[in-house]
């Protein structure tokens, strides 16, 4: 076992300032940290525990505001009454990740800045055209995720919170990984005031990704039928031991038409 300095911040100033000494890491619910490190494909010198700052955690509705605290986990994103009231298509989303287990360790802010390709969260942000709260500034979802494992976080900059607007229909389907519950397509669709947008994740090469020739339809049509005549390229889509990109680009439609469907 290499040596590792291990820090419980109290405060996101101090979990700030422990980040910059040498090559440390943010531990928040460690679902990916942990096994990384255990498999040595991460070796931090210094590893900074955030999950217990108060004020990195909860939900708050303010009229069509919604704020979820970093450090808030996916149990509590599901079980929040406020927010299954508001928009309980995220709070449906929170509810199907992993297990209990992985839903009473793992964190909405820790999920995003990991930025899996295969996550649940980063489809919902970018539909929702979220704001990605940092320590340092406000980024959009739209700029935010840039690749796979990739976000425009910069050294020593910590996700505090993420804030959207509430939308008038949304909803979330995937197709999951049987073993992992991992999204092996899955599909955000939200409609609001400002048009319809549509978020793919566990299908791209890149990772998360906007369904434009969807959004098009839906536009025109909020309906599962509008859908149907959309034709999805399989080019750009993942191909590995699960699924081909072809099969794939069948799951963003079929995921689609469900989650229009669902949000009514």
């Amino acid at each position: 076992m290499y040596q590792v300095n291990y820090h419980r911040a109290s405060s996101v100033e101090e979990a700030a300032k422990l980040a910059s000494q040498g090559d440390a890491r943010l531990l928040s619910g460690g679902m990916t940290l942990i096994p990384a490190m255990k498999t040595r494909l991460a070796a931090p010198s210094d590893v900074v525990d955030i999950a217990r700052i108060e004020a990195l955690k909860g939900v708050k509705v303010s009229g069509n505001t919604v704020t979820i605290g970093a450090a808030t986990t996916h149990h509590d994103v599901a079980g929040n009454a406020e927010l299954k009231s508001a928009v309980p298509a995220v709070a449906d989303l929170a509810s199907h990740i992993g297990d209990p287990h992985v839903r009473h360790r793992g964190t909405i802010g820790g999920s995003v800045a990991n930025n899996d390709p295969a996550a649940d969260y980063p489809a919902a942000l970018l539909a929702l055209g979220a704001t990605v709260v940092t320590n340092r500034r406000e980024i959009s979802a739209d700029d935010f995720f840039m690749g796979l494992f990739e976000t425009a976080l910069e050294d020593g900059e910590i996700v505090t919170s993420i804030r959207f607007e509430k939308p008038e229909k949304a909803a979330y389907q995937k197709f999951p990984n049987p073993a992992s519950r991992y999204a092996m397509t899955g599909v955000f669709v939200a409609k609001s005031k400002d048009g319809v947008r549509v978020a793919v994740t566990g299908a791209g090469d890149n990772g998360v990704f906007r369904a434009s020739e969807i959004e098009a339809a839906l536009t025109k049509d909020f309906s599962a039928a509008a859908v149907e005549g959309v034709s999805v390229s399989a080019d750009g889509l993942m191909s590995d031991i699960h699924a081909s990109a072809e099969y794939r680009a069948n799951l963003v439609k079929v995921m689609a038409k469900r989650a229009v469907a669902k949000a009514g």
